[in-house]
């Protein structure tokens, strides 16, 4: 066992209320219970719960305290679950890297967040690993497999001491990069309090018939919201499914093969699921909860997923900062209010949501505006950003920079990010791309699409389209324009259509519309 003498129950109290200590005790009474599979390997509770003990000591041997900061490049394996829980077992600080990041980016990260040591999986991530290793070799040095530095994966050599740890002089914390599309990486800082918030809805979840979850993970656990999923998971006593990366087609036959009750998706890996010609023979009856979150679906590919996949789609809000903010669980057509396929439901419980104007007031019903969060589960600030914690951070509640607006009986409906809000024409129009996007959607022969504003120089900014289209798509970007004036209105409607084969996506599968600007041939200042 893995404490002061007689492991987690030999700690004091300040231990004892450690969140890690206490998921511990959780593991060791699902026992030999299924906990983890990933590719051929399965893990069992009483697995995850010696290899945390046995990855802690290790880190505890080799200087990492509870005033240890540690970086972390890592993908979906197991030990990515381990070493948090191990750092947080220890009151350290994880530092979860973005595996996709450029290495520049990355070092300038870690070098942001103070940090003291540095685990990489060498198995996946070796050239990125070993550079940033070797560009700070003033950090203790792990690694998850044969690599450069001390091995976190590497059984504990026979007769190994059992550590007595002292207890925690400060509390377990999380670092996350966001995903963000340019300047400075903003760094959400997640307290211990954060965490006993995911254990708390943890302990108030409701298993299904009977049924654990059976949660499909194809998101990084280096990203906020898949920890919190997985967390919830494990803390349940459900099986989690970890895939390295998203495919249509492993997607499809895991959830036949492991039976998955829960997955969550960003649109365009839903939408690559709907287009994918083994759908129609895959048995997906065992899903209870297919989440749609990382950005807003177009209505019309929601209401093609409901038919296809049944009343278990749950359109999810959240962020980096506030994992729960709201959802629309078993999502379904209701004829009295048929625009709500385009809402991403009602706040959760215990979450409070205002539509406020650019002097904070909060604004009627049906009105846009900034959306503002208050919850439990919601960040501390940016590390090391005090200016932009506190222009983020007002009076308790989080400003999202997102525009929406709630309707008469709460649903929250969003329409631009607020820096991504176009506004156009002599008149200075506010022109909402969500809105502008769901209408160029409607049209048959159109798989995606995406818009942004671009410089115009008699209109400020102009409305600028870029559209994937349907296989057998005959469709040119005049009939599109044309299609998007009727359903909109001359100054809504995309100025310029450009067509691509796929939309670029963001390491997090959100459209990267960063990327749509760098690649933007047409010109826009007709």
């Amino acid at each position: 066992m893995f404490g002061r003498a007689t492991g987690v129950s030999g700690m004091d109290q300040r231990d004892q209320e450690n969140y890690a200590a206490q998921a511990l005790a959780v593991f060791d009474g699902y026992g030999t219970d299924e906990a983890i599979v990933h590719g051929p390997r399965r893990l069992t509770y009483a697995d995850l719960a010696s290899g945390i003990r046995a990855m802690a000591a290790t880190l505890y041997e080799n200087g990492v305290r509870s005033n240890t900061a540690v970086g972390i490049l890592a993908g979906n394996p197991p030990e990515s679950i381990l070493v948090q829980f191990a750092l947080h077992l220890l009151g350290s600080r994880s530092v979860w890297l973005a595996p996709n990041a450029p290495a520049q980016l990355c070092a300038d990260y870690l070098a942001l967040a103070d940090v003291e040591a540095f685990a990489y999986d060498a198995r996946t991530h070796a050239p990125l690993g070993e550079q940033l290793a070797a560009d700070a070799d003033d950090l203790t040095v792990f690694c998850f497999g044969p690599g450069v530095g001390i091995d976190l994966a590497a059984p504990r050599r026979p007769g190994a001491a059992q550590l007595g740890l002292p207890p925690s002089v400060r509390e377990p914390q999380s670092l996350f990069q966001t995903g963000g599309t340019t300047g400075r990486p903003k760094l959400v800082h997640h307290r211990h309090g954060f965490f006993k918030a995911v254990q708390a809805v943890a302990a108030s979840y409701q298993v299904t018939d009977g049924r654990p979850l059976r949660h499909l993970a194809v998101g990084g656990f280096w990203h906020s919201s898949q920890q919190v999923a997985a967390m919830i998971t494990l803390l349940t006593g459900g099986v989690l499914v970890l895939h390295d990366r998203f495919t249509a087609e492993d997607f499809l036959a895991t959830v036949e093969q492991e039976r998955i009750t829960s997955a969550t998706l960003p649109p365009p890996m839903l939408y690559q699921l709907l287009d994918h010609p083994n759908l129609a023979k895959t048995d997906t009856s065992s899903l209870i909860t297919l989440s749609c979150a990382g950005s807003a679906a177009a209505p019309t590919r929601l209401a093609e997923a409901v038919a296809r996949f049944g009343p278990v789609l749950r359109p999810v809000y959240g962020m980096s900062e506030a994992t729960f903010i709201a959802a629309y669980p078993n999502l379904a057509h209701d004829p009295a209010h048929p625009e709500r396929l385009g809402s991403c439901g009602r706040p959760y419980p215990g979450v409070r949501v205002e539509i406020r104007n650019e002097r904070g007031g909060v604004v009627p019903s049906g009105q846009i505006g900034e959306v503002w969060v208050s919850a439990a589960l919601m960040t501390a600030g940016y590390w090391g950003q005090a200016e932009l914690t506190s222009r983020t951070i007002v009076d308790g509640w989080l400003r999202t920079g997102d525009l929406g607006r709630l309707d008469a009986d709460g649903y929250l409906f969003l329409v631009d990010r607020l820096k991504d809000m176009i506004v156009t024409g002599v008149t200075s129009t506010n022109v909402y791309s969500r809105t502008v996007e769901d209408a160029l959607l409607r049209h048959p022969q159109v798989r995606a699409a995406a818009v942004i504003g671009v410089p115009h120089q008699s209109m400020g900014e102009a409305v600028y389209a870029f559209v994937v289209p349907a296989d057998d798509a005959v469709i040119t970007a005049t009939d599109l324009r044309a299609w998007a004036v009727t359903e909109l209105n001359e100054l809504w409607a995309p100025h310029t259509v450009e067509f691509l084969p796929d939309l670029p996506l963001t390491d997090v599968g959100k459209v990267d519309k960063k990327a749509l600007r760098a690649l933007r041939v047409a010109p826009s200042t007709a």
